[in-house]
């Protein structure tokens, strides 16, 4: 009993402290997107940040926005949506992906990565269609 609680408990401080692990089609881990939106790539080198609304570099420099379902660049252009069923739409409302139980799709529902489910859909559509 006292090894699993062990081990219940380092899972858990690993996934606050490395975030929700980003993986590509092949299973193979590409990146990380931490809990407090700092962005990271397989070697855990911070490439950007999601906080509020703000879409930044790993040098703080504005990329973009999500604005509610709405994905933004830094001039407020919509560059697509992200629909509540985890459809993905670009800015002319082509649908471009898929995003459901952590499963990236794109619009031929071939898988393209996994993510935790736990983390946010608009954050997922961020890194894997619009600006990283």
């Amino acid at each position: 009993m006292r090894t699993i609680t062990i081990t219940l408990l380092l899972s858990f401080i690993a996934t606050f402290l490395f975030g929700q692990r980003v993986q590509n089609g092949s299973y193979q881990t590409v990146g990380y997107i931490n809990s407090d939106g700092r962005i990271q790539d397989n070697s855990y080198r911070t490439i950007g940040y999601i906080k509020n609304d703000r879409v930044q570099d790993a040098s703080y420099r504005t990329l973009g926005y999500i604005k509610g379902e709405r994905i933004q660049d830094d001039s407020y252009r919509t560059l697509g949506y992200v629909k509540n069923d985890g459809r993905i739409q670009d800015d002319s409302y082509r649908t471009v992906g898929y995003i459901k139980d952590g499963r990236v799709q794109d619009e031929s529902y071939r898988t393209i990565g996994h993510v935790d489910g736990a983390t946010p859909e608009s954050w997922v559509a961020v890194y894997f269609f619009f600006l990283f």
